[in-house]
This record gives structure tokens, C-alpha cells and sequence, in this order.
């Protein structure tokens, strides 16, 4: 028989989109979060539920804590720990920079090292999902994915496809070998466990018109892989990728000329959009991710949060670590708070959780899976401590309402409010410090 555990705390999840429907938000101050078999069976106030529990239920209590879903960081890329926090240059000075280092990842064992440090980490951080880039080396996404596998988290991940304009020493691919690179791990990896494959251009610059015609072929080969890729991160960026392609008008319709739009396809970043883009995103049903910590890092420019609300675009949200520099999403929310701020928006705290949560499930069209804490839905979820630091301790004591508690949490909180993550049911951190009792 399962074991059943009765997870005590107070307890915050989303039901909706906050920017399209109120009264979205549930938060209980004492709540039980009931889980069996990976599963969630029930939520609610923990005076209603606590005389229901089946026989032999174990409680566990959450002093001082709120219980919230897993964490989306739905851009990232794992061989770039290496290079996180490199001085220097803005975008494509940049990355003349750290792309050398991905070539170590060719090598299976360091491939495999790494990959458990940067899963650790993201776990660490509350971050339960994930869309990875990895190195051009199948090795890297191999290791990944046998990571994740081994500790039955959500993941999607791809090699990257970059036949040109790489760095001198880098091993470009050929279309050729990219084909057979992705077709390889889409057979071995997709649809195991909670893995799932994308097919991951680096961007349009680095690929040939034959490359581009590959990604092509393999989505419509595999109608349920995702696609990712870099969309309009930097004026200069945008520049070279419409002198290559000068037949396009725009960077967006790159993409679109080789059918790589639609609803499982994630776009990073998408600063420099114009209306149309973001008319024709909409028409696509395409996510567009802002990575607000690599965007300022990188001085790459604001994301238009208010423009995509306005015209009902999917949106989620990443860190890009490596050119952020932080694999918080907590980081990541108050970045974006700080870059709405900006252009005269204000982000609440339930868009912003919205994003790092349920939105980003409904960004990989695995809402009905995951994302929040209705009943049947898989037990990803995490521990965030409102007494991480004295600072956080002390305001949490006079916060004002359940909204002034979760702005709160993004814009003080890091890896240390995360007491603990759960994946799956599973506890796979406990921060050192203190564990739960």
C-alpha cells in the first residue's frame, strides 16, 4: 500500500490566469496538502480535513512555511556553469566567450558530473521543471535526462543545432548528424518516465536554411517533441539574423517560414518584438519566455509584459543561467517585477507566481497534470520558509495580507527560503540547516 503523508502549512496555488480572471488565488493559512503515490489527493483547511485522513497517515508539519507548486524555469541552459558570472560584454561578445566551454561536455563523465550539480542546484532552488538547453554533444543531454530519470522529475531538454557562425574551435554540427543526434534521443528519451524531448536550434543565426529545414522535420515527425529557441534577445542579434535571412521582415518570421511556430513551441527571451510579432505569436498559440536576470545582466533590454497581456500571449518565465546569474526563479520573479516597473507596469505577485507555476505548465500543455494542487495532479511542490533570514522574518510578522506574504517571498526570497523540494512526492532537498520535523 502507498504510504499517505499529510503535509501541514500554510498552502498557496493559482486556479487560473490572474491577468484574465480574478479570484483565481487560494491561500490557506492552515492547510493540508494530502499526498499518496507521487499524487495529490486533497487540499483544504486543515481543521476540516485532519478528523478525514485515512488510517495510518503520516503528518508531517511545515512551521512557519507555505507550501507552494514546483517551479518552472522553462529557459535554461546546463554547460553553462562554467561560465556563469563571466564579466564582460553584451550578448554576442559574450558568447564568442563561454560557448568554448560546452566542448568539455562531449566527454560522457564530465557530462554526467555536471549534470547532477546543476540538477542539485535547480532542485535547491524549488525549480521542478525545467526546459534545458544542452551542448551541441549528445553526451550532455543524455546525462540530463539520466539524471531527471533517476529522480522521476519533469524535464525537457535538446541538443543544440548550430551548423555556423560558432566561435573558432567549436565542433559544428551538420544537418546531417543533427538528424540522426535528436532522432537518437527522441527514441530513447521521450515519453520516458516525465522526460520529454526539444528540438533546440541555438538560434537562427547559427543554423543553415538545411539545419532549419531539419528542425522542421523532425516536429513534424514527432508531433508531441517541443521546440525551443532564441527570439529577438538583442538589437545586433536581431541585425545579423535579418542580414542572413534577408527575405524574412522580421526575426519571428525566421521561424515561422520553416513552420516552427505553434503551441509547443517556446520562444526565449522576445525583447525586441514588434506588434505584429506579437499579434502573430498570439495567432500561433507560441510561448513567448522572458529571463529577466539574463536580461539585465546582459543589458539585452525589457521584456512587454503589458503587451502580451494585452494580447492574450502564453507567456513563462526562465532564468537563462549562465547569462543569469542565478537558477532562482524567486530571482527571476523579482527581476520581472523590477523590469515591469520600468515601462511604467505592475507586475502583481500572482502574475508573477502564475508564470513560475501554472503558467508554465500551461506553456507545456501539462496543465492538467501539474501546476497547482487540485486533486489527482502529480506532487511537485516545495517549502519556502518565512524565516529564512531575520530580514524575511521580520517582515513576514507584519505582512498584510496573503499577497503582501508572496511579495514578500519574490522580492527577498533566493535559495534560502527554500526549506525543502518535493518531486513527485519525494523529498529531494532538505536545506542543511533545518529540516522539517
Amino acid at each position: 500500500m502507498a504510504l499517505t503523508v499529510a503535509h501541514r502549512g500554510s498552502l498557496f496555488h493559482l486556479l487560473a490566469d490572474p491577468r484574465i480572471k480574478k479570484d483565481c488565488v487560494e491561500f490557506l493559512e492552515d492547510g493540508i496538502l494530502l499526498v499518496s503515490d507521487g499524487a495529490i489527493m486533497s487540499m483544504g483547511p486543515a481543521n476540516e480535513l485532519l478528523g478525514q485522513l485515512p488510517a495510518e497517515t503520516e503528518v508531517v508539519y511545515h512551521h512557519d512555511a507555505v507550501l507552494v507548486p514546483g517551479f518552472f524555469d522553462l529557459h535554461v541552459h546546463s554547460p553553462q556553469l562554467t561560465t556563469v558570472a563571466i564579466y564582460g560584454e553584451q550578448l554576442l561578445g559574450w558568447l564568442n566567450t563561454i560557448i568554448p566551454e560546452e566542448e568539455a561536455y562531449k566527454d560522457p563523465e564530465v557530462a554526467s558530473n555536471r549534470a547532477d550539480l546543476f540538477i542539485r542546484e535547480a532542485l535547491r532552488n524549488g525549480t521542478t521543471t525545467m526546459a534545458v538547453y544542452g551542448s551541441w554533444a549528445k553526451e550532455s543531454v543524455d546525462a540530463l535526462f539520466k539524471k531527471a530519470d533517476s529522480l522521476n522529475m519533469r524535464l525537457v531538454a535538446g541538443k543544440v543545432m548550430a551548423d555556423r557562425n560558432m566561435p573558432e574551435g567549436i565542433s559544428l554540427t551538420s544537418p546531417d548528424q543533427d538528424y540522426e543526434d535528436c532522432s537518437s534521443l527522441i527514441e530513447t528519451w521521450h515519453g520516458k518516465g516525465r522526460l520529454s524531448y526539444a528540438v533546440t536550434p541555438r538560434f537562427a543565426i547559427s543554423c543553415t536554411r538545411e539545419d532549419m529545414k531539419v528542425a522542421s522535420r523532425l516536429i513534424s515527425e514527432h508531433h508531441d517533441v517541443y521546440f525551443q529557441t532564441h527570439l529577438s534577445e538583442n538589437p545586433k542579434e536581431v541585425e545579423f539574423t535579418l542580414e542572413l535571412f534577408p527575405e524574412c521582415k522580421s526575426y519571428l518570421e525566421v521561424y515561422d517560414s520553416f513552420g516552427l511556430l505553434g503551441k509547443r513551441s517556446i520562444f526565449g527571451h522576445c525583447i525586441h518584438l514588434e506588434d505584429k510579432d506579437f499579434k502573430r505569436v498570439a495567432e500561433t498559440g507560441s510561448i513567448l519566455c522572458p529571463n529577466p536576470p539574463s536580461n539585465f545582466f546582459l543589458g539585452s533590454g525589457l521584456f512587454k509584459f503589458e503587451n502580451a497581456k494585452n494580447r492574450n500571449v502564453r507567456v513563462a518565465l526562465g532564468t537563462d543561467f549562465g547569462a543569469g546569474n542565478t537558477l532562482s526563479m524567486l530571482s527571476s520573479m523579482e527581476n520581472a517585477y523590477k523590469m515591469a516597473q520600468l515601462q511604467g507596469y505592475s507586475l502583481s505577485p500572482w502574475e508573477a507566481f502564475y508564470y513560475a507555476t501554472l503558467g508554465g505548465a500551461k506553456a507545456l500543455s501539462i496543465d492538467d497534470r501539474i501546476g497547482n494542487f487540485l486533486p489527482g495532479k502529480e506532487a511537485d511542490f516545495v517549502v519556502l520558509d518565512k524565516k529564512a533570514t531575520p530580514l524575511i522574518e521580520w517582515r513576514m510578522e507584519h505582512a498584510r495580507s496573503p499577497a503582501d506574504v508572496m511579495f514578500v517571498f519574490m522580492m527577498l526570497g533566493d535559495d534560502r527560503v527554500v526549506r525543502s523540494t518535493y518531486v513527485a512526492g519525494q523529498a529531494v532537498h532538505h536545506r542543511d540547516d533545518r529540516k522539517d520535523d
